[in-house]
């Protein structure tokens, strides 16, 4: 039993700071769709409550760093960051966070951005939801296809 607990913790760990590895690591611990699925939306989601939590004071202290150092605040990734939000809003970041911004990254830009927390945690949400379904089940067929 602890055994198990064990796959079920690294799973959901793992989730939370590369969401990818989740759906992987699930499928080559032998784990079923559900499982696999809940526990990798469960560990983005848990990054993403604790971040946008403390999203708002880490940002002043960021910005407050940022200005007495005098570092430019626009580099050219941020730029391009700043565009595709313009572009597609909330949910465009919200769809590239967990392939790949990674849910710490994804929320604090979100955060960075200015996003109601609200409109942060239901755009990760679907997203978490989508891109789980996704490549857990693309772990399982690829692993049926290497196991043929």
């Amino acid at each position: 039993m602890p055994e198990y607990l064990l796959k079920l913790a690294s799973i959901y760990l793992l989730s939370t700071f590369k969401f990818v590895g989740g759906p992987l690591l699930g499928r080559g611990m032998g784990l079923s769709f559900w499982p696999t699925l809940s526990l990798t939306v469960a560990g983005m989601m848990t990054s993403v409550v604790l971040i946008s939590g403390v999203g708002r004071r880490w940002v002043r202290y960021k910005q407050q760093q940022r200005r007495a150092r005098q570092v430019p605040v626009f580099s050219p990734r941020a730029r391009r960051i700043v565009r595709v939000f313009q572009r597609f809003g909330m949910a465009g970041i919200a769809f590239l966070t967990p392939i790949l911004l990674t849910p710490v990254g994804g929320t604090v830009i979100a955060t960075l951005l200015g996003v109601p927390r609200g409109r942060i945690l239901l755009h990760m949400l679907w997203s978490a939801l989508l891109w789980g379904s996704v490549l857990t089940l693309a772990s399982e067929q690829l692993a049926r296809l290497l196991h043929r």
